[in-house]
């Protein structure tokens, strides 16, 4: 591989990172400020929530579909630029909203364009990523991704703060609609043929055996079912943080945020271990996921701390290597429809995860830890029985 060859896979890596980072600007300001909006429009409780669920179903378990179709149509760039401005060109709309079933409307748009993008903005990355190393390309990206994650929802608190102006809010992000969707042509003119930058096919012989219908791919879908679903999320901690009072309010949106910044850092650190060690990286996300949840439910502020770091280096992980194993365990023309599938089944473990750890968290938090760890431990096993007798050093 060439010098050229890997400044041009990086500098395209880093143009889906910027694209990333102001899209996350754009529509996650809007959901920290989504609630309170509808709130103010005169939604309901339990219409809230339904939106939300709704939306998120919309989001992830059409990525199959959407998926399959990146890889029938051989055009990712159609997909994802279409994803990128149903998504970003939405959340704007919202200023113009004076009741809530419009603002619905939108808020679901925005879902399922996250839903038409993902498989085939991953699969494009998946081709440059093979030139500066799978973990590293895809750990870039997440550390560009999350600085919008925390930097936008800063910004809306700040403007409501200074104003009181949901309308000024969500106006505001035309702004970064604008550079997400400028940079992303940008892209696509410097690179129209994304998969040409994959000039190192991965080595049949020194990896899993590939194939979407492969025990080994199935395998792994598993294995990211159980560790994803064993993963506390943070709505419920929320509630308990304020349900029990451990923490004043303004100190729990400050602790996802430091969550988020561990998630970006990690997500990089794990990129680099994964390009030198493989698969076997891979085991640290359920460790770390159930080591994480006796520790936010400790009620000491220290514990809980220590907890949330390591679930911040979980999503990280999550985020990063999970998505760049995938190469290695299915073949070029089937990309989109795995990365479709990954996503599907990831937001379908963490619904059913969620729902699970919520209903127990009722009864006992003693509980709720014992699914998580009981779930990493199955995570654990699946990974142990996908890579037993598997061929080459990246592996195992």
């Amino acid at each position: 591989m060439s010098n050229r060859t890997r400044h041009q896979a990086l500098r395209f890596i880093m143009l889906l990172g910027l694209v990333s980072l102001m899209a996350d600007v754009t529509y996650e300001s809007a959901r920290s400020l989504i609630g309170p909006y509808l709130a103010v429009l005169g939604a309901s409780a339990a219409l809230v929530g339904a939106i939300g669920g709704i939306g998120e179903l919309i989001g992830y378990s059409l990525r199959p579909f959407f998926g399959y179709l990146a890889d029938r149509l051989r055009r990712p760039w159609i997909l994802t630029i279409l994803g990128y401005a149903m998504s970003v060109l939405a959340v704007p709309m919202l200023a113009l909203t004076r009741a809530w079933p419009i603002a619905a409307i939108l808020i679901l748009i925005e879902r399922l364009g996250k839903a038409v993008r993902t498989p085939a903005r991953d699969t494009m990355l998946s081709y440059a990523a093979s030139e500066v190393g799978p973990g590293k390309g895809f750990g870039l990206h997440e550390a560009l991704d999350q600085i919008g994650a925390v930097g936008g929802p800063l910004l809306m608190a700040l403007i409501l703060q200074s104003t009181g102006r949901y309308e000024l809010a969500f106006g505001v992000l035309l702004i970064p609609a604008a550079l997400t969707l400028l940079i992303l042509i940008a892209a696509r003119l410097l690179y129209p043929a994304p998969h040409r930058l994959e000039l190192s096919p991965i080595d049949p012989e020194a990896v899993i055996p590939r194939g979407i219908a492969r025990p080994h791919f199935r395998q792994y879908l598993a294995f990211v079912a159980f560790s994803v679903a064993g993963l506390v999320h943070f709505q419920l901690l929320s509630y308990h943080l304020k349900r029990t009072a451990l923490l004043p309010d303004p100190a729990i949106p400050a602790l996802f945020a430091a969550a988020m910044l561990v998630d970006a850092v990690a997500g990089l650190l794990f990129g680099v271990l994964y390009d030198r060690l493989g698969l076997r990286v891979l085991l640290t996300i359920p460790a770390f996921s159930a080591a994480a949840a006796p520790l936010v439910f400790s009620g000491h502020p220290a514990p809980l701390l220590l907890g949330m770091m390591l679930w911040g280096a979980v999503i990280g992980g999550q985020e990063t290597i999970m998505r760049a194993a995938i190469p290695s365990l299915v073949a070029l023309e089937e990309r989109g429809t795995a990365y479709g599938l990954f996503n599907g089944i990831y937001g379908l473990a963490w619904f059913l995860g969620s729902a699970a750890m919520g209903a127990i968290y009722e009864l006992s938090t003693g509980g709720v830890i014992l699914l998580a760890i009981v779930l990493e431990l199955i995570a654990l096993g699946v990974f142990f029985r996908m890579v037993r007798g598997s061929p080459g050093p990246r592996a195992m």
